[in-house]
């Protein structure tokens, strides 16, 4: 995992549900190159069509409310987001992006400082969040040592398997 991500912002309002992120009708789709296509599409149908490798999704508060599936975090990482930085998540969605090693961060107030199309600077050892774009700046919760470890091996899985090989 890169300790700084660099990407494009693609901004979010409050209590962006697991529906929004991933839509339930596309539930028995499991490609994750087919499931990236479907990444946002209830809250943002262009997202898809702009997003590149590493960007940023901003969010006000309550970011992944609804089910606690984690499709909606696989659709994420399919589409290639570098990292979700949010007023705050709804705990299982938090739970379950990290598990899968997508980096959250926790910021209050950040949907206040960032535009879509902004680009941004996320310095996740030191929660650094710089709008590059704007000159703002902000400074994000910081991530435990257990957290950082599992972002670092690519999820809880890959981490355990390094930790007890995979039998």
């Amino acid at each position: 995992m890169q300790s700084v991500i660099k990407g494009k912002a693609f901004v979010y309002g409050a209590n962006i549900d697991t529906d929004q992120i991933y839509p339930g009708r596309y539930l028995d789709l499991t490609d994750p190159d087919v499931v990236g296509k479907h990444a946002m599409e209830g809250a943002d149908p262009d997202f898809v069509k702009e997003v590149q490798p590493g960007d940023i999704i901003v969010a006000a508060a309550n970011f992944g409310c609804g089910s606690s599936r984690e499709h909606a975090v696989v659709t994420l990482k399919a589409a290639g987001i570098g990292a979700i930085i949010a007023d705050s998540f709804a705990r299982i969605f938090y739970r379950n992006a990290i598990n899968l090693g997508i980096p959250l961060l926790v910021c209050p107030g950040i949907s206040n400082l960032v535009k879509r199309g902004d680009q941004l600077r996320i310095d996740v050892l030191s929660g650094d969040v710089i709008n590059e774009t704007t000159g703002e700046t902000s400074t994000a919760e910081p991530l435990s040592d257990y957290i950082m470890t599992i972002l670092a091996s690519g999820g809880i899985k890959p981490m355990i398997k390094q930790q007890y090989g995979s039998k």
